[in-house]
């Protein structure tokens, strides 16, 4: 039977409402169950914001998910609203408008989401795919790697259009059509990899734009003087 978002989230709404009730700041889904893109063995992304958080939340709220459809699928992110509040912030640009809520909401992380927010969410994205892009040449040799690297890209990208232009493009195919040069590249690249998959001896070549185009994102952020 097809996965039937709505209907799971009614579902884990009502578990989640039987166990916690006023205390729920925010339930919902994110990933790409949320964006429409999800395959049948995607992961189901949850999420639960509760006013504070603890231990026993945790073996509560595990044993009501295990009654869910689907619950093999299921994983996600649990916390408590002060918790989040005090997060970093680049690490909340996509965590807030990758969440659909279905009960409560995030506004309350909304004056946390700035342009610098989003710029170091950019910067470390960057860096941390820059990184896996050269250990994965030198000792892993992994395709698979190399894909998750290019959907790493597209997080990457939505971020660094959030901070030029103040929109989130939550799903690819509305991205991509505000997408030129390098960036637009990446990501066509990305789609065709994800259909056909690299034999390993076209690795190198197929890593190189990415290794590129990463070098170039983490060149252009002006470095921080230590001590001046």
């Amino acid at each position: 039977m097809p996965f039937d978002v709505q209907s799971w989230g009614e579902s884990f709404v009502r578990a989640v409402e039987s166990a916690f009730g006023a205390r729920i700041v925010c339930a919902g889904i994110q990933g790409s169950r949320a964006r429409g893109e999800a395959k049948p063995s995607s992961d189901i992304d949850t999420v639960l914001i509760l006013d504070e958080l603890v231990t026993e939340d945790l073996i509560v709220y595990r044993a009501l998910l295990q009654t869910l459809p689907n619950a093999e699928l299921i994983c996600g992110f649990v916390s408590g609203r002060m918790e989040l509040t005090c997060w970093e912030p680049s690490e909340l640009v996509s965590f807030y408008f990758d969440t659909l809520p279905l009960k409560g909401d995030l506004e309350f992380l909304r004056p946390l989401l700035t342009a610098e927010a989003a710029q170091r969410a950019v910067l470390d994205g960057a860096c941390g795919i820059y990184h896996a892009c050269c250990h994965n040449v030198l000792f892993d040799h992994s395709v698979e790697i190399l894909q998750a690297l290019y959907k790493a890209a597209f997080f990457v990208l939505r971020a660094k259009v959030f901070s030029e232009g103040g929109t989130f493009f939550r799903r690819e195919d509305k991205l991509i059509p505000n997408l030129c040069g390098a960036d637009r590249e990446v990501m066509e690249r990305r789609a065709h990899l994800m259909e056909h998959a690299p034999e390993e001896t076209e690795l190198i070549a197929e890593t190189d734009l990415l290794l590129r185009w990463s070098s170039a994102l983490i060149r252009a952020f002006p470095q921080f003087k230590l001590f001046s």
